[in-house]
């Protein structure tokens, strides 16, 4: 490496010494030694298999009962039921029965026991896939010649009648109704995306959920929140209209509220406001007591009861028109394999409910595992909650992920392993069993209400909005155009319009990233930008580039743009039009860098009639990487600036960048005898001081001659 002349003077040189690389193996050879090891089967091997499968065969061997067995108990009991109330009222946002959502919660806690990685978050319903689900039923049902208006909740037997007056595009099957068809639709969605979530488990694919950014998410959650609340107007209201779907669904579906507001039922208005009233206000005061409260207080149980009471002795639906739960059955029905033919209908709708479903369950599992100091795996993550969504599909269950609230309630009540996901499972299964049929008299009103409360996190998000802005506008960029699509087109528009707007946010930041000239601190050995601080000292005849960013094929041209106007040179015109020159009347004696412009024309004003430096060092701390276009770019420039009597010098190269730059041939080419050390620098001091140096020893043999 360079070294300065002062640790020389004073017989400390340093000295770097580089180490050889492993030779490297061919491609037989690696291929070869993965698949033996990976075929070698022994019983340590298959041990630690299962147990990478089945996490919970190797921490219940080391679960401490007195220390975690209350807190798993108390946590389990209070998510338990807060899933009895949330799974009857997202039955409305899934277009199903009450039953399938118990029967998914019942499920998703079970096999998220023995399969996940994480302690805490709580997997089942989630809001944003019920909605999802919900949009792919409707459609599904409206295709099949049944109306989607019709919803599943109801005092009605489990069929429906065909809709005669639809546009029937493909007939459901004779000997299955309304209802019935809904939930084959479901699990087919359900099942392909559990097998895409698992696929890419088993491929390694975790990594994939990263580049769902959390402005993406958060927007998406945001506006996703607008269309649930959106659909749940209608039950708020009592209104009777048909459910819109497809794209534009949110402003169809204003246009007909308002159209239809003169219907409304007056028995839910009240109800509505009443439960509305209630459920804020006891939600705000727990959020300013949790604190001092060691469990949650189950608000929305409680509402729930006291509606089905208000609504079974008072006969709302029989004196008023209200709205009703209707027959919940008990029990479990049996298991059916999904329809293959429904499976290739939904095969492109469950990306976006896979995608949606892991990013989520990821980003939680990471939250928490890093507020409690433990670690989890994304690629086992993923195929816990794949098999949350294939295995359930036989038993007639949808979409399932991580939610946020109730992994926030889980913690707070004293979680310390999944065990308290077996107690919540067992709290559902005696609701399955016996206490279903007390729901039937329960107002849809009162269910909507539940889901519109539980949307208030979501919604609050956009009060980060000017935060977020001034943090990173890119960032807001795409939080709002996410949350405008989601509103305006579909959920599934917004998340594709998310995914881009963040690709493209990150090209635009490596395509124009920051570039600055440096000046020395003082007399010290350390370099800063010009521009963000005063009193730096200017090294003379030396100019000091950093390009905060990448250098490839997208920002090589802003590059050259940027060094040549900080330098004041456009060392590419003045070497050609030097080139032009001596091609036209031989060897020219004149100044390399004189210009041939006049001195009033606008070439002369943009390139100086001198340089005023001999070096120009790059400082490459900041570039992460080269392509073989950023390679071309740096090897064309110093050719330019050597035509001009100028040395390109770079400092601070990383590892990769330093091996693209010998592979590329840069430290080789025209450099004749010039070791790698002349080359690169491990400061930019040390690269000015060598750039000084070498001046003086031209100097010296100048005044020689």
């Amino acid at each position: 490496m360079e070294v300065s002349s002062e640790p020389l003077q004073q017989g400390r040189g340093l000295v770097l010494v580089r180490r050889q690389p492993p030779v490297p193996q061919g491609l037989r050879k690696t291929l070869k030694a993965r698949l033996l090891r990976s075929c070698t089967c022994s019983l340590p091997r298959a041990r630690a298999l299962v147990q990478d499968l089945i996490p919970a065969t190797r921490w219940l061997r080391q679960y401490r009962p007195r220390e975690y067995l209350a807190g798993d108990i108390m946590s389990g009991l209070v998510i338990g039921i807060i899933l009895v109330p949330q799974a009857i009222a997202y039955s409305l946002l899934a277009g199903l029965q009450p039953i399938y959502s118990l029967y998914t919660s019942f499920f998703a806690n079970l096999i998220y026991f023995f399969m996940g990685t994480s302690r805490h978050i709580s997997v089942g319903i989630f809001s944003l896939l019920c909605l999802m689900v919900g949009q792919v039923v409707d459609r599904e049902l409206h295709l099949a010649g049944f109306d989607p208006s019709q919803d599943s909740l109801g005092p009605r037997a489990n069929g429906s009648n065909l809709n005669d007056s639809a546009a029937t595009l493909v007939l459901g099957p004779p000997d299955c109704g309304r209802d019935c068809y809904a939930i084959r639709v479901a699990t087919a969605l359900t099942l392909v995306a559990g097998v895409y979530q698992v696929l890419m488990g088993v491929l390694q694919l975790g990594f994939v959920s990263a580049y769902l950014s959390q402005p993406l998410l958060d927007g998406f959650a945001m506006g996703a929140s607008v269309t649930i609340l959106t659909s749940q107007l209608r039950h708020l209201l009592g209104v009777r209209m048909p459910r819109h779907q497809g794209l534009g669904m949110v402003v169809s579906t204003w246009l007909s509220l308002l159209r239809s507001a003169s219907q409304a039922n007056v028995c839910d208005v009240v109800t509505s406001t009443i439960c509305l009233a209630v459920l804020l206000v006891a939600k705000e005061l727990s959020d300013r007591c949790r604190h001092r409260l060691r469990v949650p207080l189950p608000t929305e149980l409680l509402v729930i009861v006291v509606a089905t009471l208000v609504s079974h002795f008072g006969q709302l639906h029989e004196r008023f028109g209200s709205s009703v739960a209707g027959n919940i059955p008990t029990g479990f029905v049996a298991p059916r394999v999904p329809d293959p033919e429904l499976m290739q209908r939904v095969a492109l709708d469950a990306v976006a409910l896979a995608l949606v479903g892991s990013a989520f369950s990821i980003s939680l599992a990471e939250m928490f595992a890093h507020n409690h100091g433990y670690s989890i795996r994304a690629n086992q993550e993923l195929l816990a909650v794949g098999c949350c969504n294939v295995l359930p599909a036989f038993f007639h269950c949808f979409a399932t992920s991580a939610a946020l609230a109730k992994s926030l309630v889980k913690t707070s009540t004293g979680c310390r392993t999944q065990l308290s996901s077996v107690v919540s499972a067992a709290v559902v299964l005696l609701v399955l069993l016996v206490l279903a049929p007390l729901f039937r008299d329960l107002q849809r009103s009162v269910l909507a209400c539940v889901i519109v409360v539980s949307l208030r996190g979501a919604l609050r998000k956009v009060r980060d909005l000017p935060r977020l802005w001034r943090l990173s506008p890119a960032d807001a960029l795409v939080w709002m155009g996410t949350a405008a699509t989601c509103v305006l087109v579909s959920t599934e528009a917004g998340l594709l319009a998310g995914v881009i707007l963040s690709l493209l946010s990150l090209v635009g930041r490596t395509q124009r990233p920051h570039a600055a000239l440096l000046a020395r601190i003082g007399d010290s050995a350390f370099y800063e930008d010009t521009t963000e601080f005063e009193g730096l000292v200017p090294e003379p005849r030396v100019q000091v580039f950093r390009f905060s960013g990448p250098l490839y094929y997208a920002n090589k041209d802003f590059f050259l743009q940027s060094l040549y106007s900080l330098t004041g040179l456009d060392a590419g015109r003045l070497a050609a039009r030097r080139k032009e020159r001596s091609s036209e009347v031989g060897a020219s004696e004149t100044d390399p860098v004189e210009s041939k412009d006049g001195p009033g024309s606008s070439r002369a004003a943009l390139v100086p009639t001198a340089a005023g430096f001999h070096t120009v060092v790059i400082d490459c701390a900041p570039l992460l990487f080269l392509d073989t276009t950023g390679m071309a770019t740096l090897q064309g420039l110093r050719q330019d600036y050597k035509a001009l009597g100028i040395s390109l010098l770079l400092a601070c190269c990383s590892p990769p960048v330093r091996d693209a730059l010998g592979k590329g041939g840069f430290l080789r080419e025209d450099q004749g005898d010039v070791a790698e050390e002349e080359q690169l620098f491990h400061s930019v001091h040390s690269a000015v001081l060598a750039a000084r140096a070498r001046h003086g020893e031209l100097a010296a043999a100048d005044s020689t001659l």
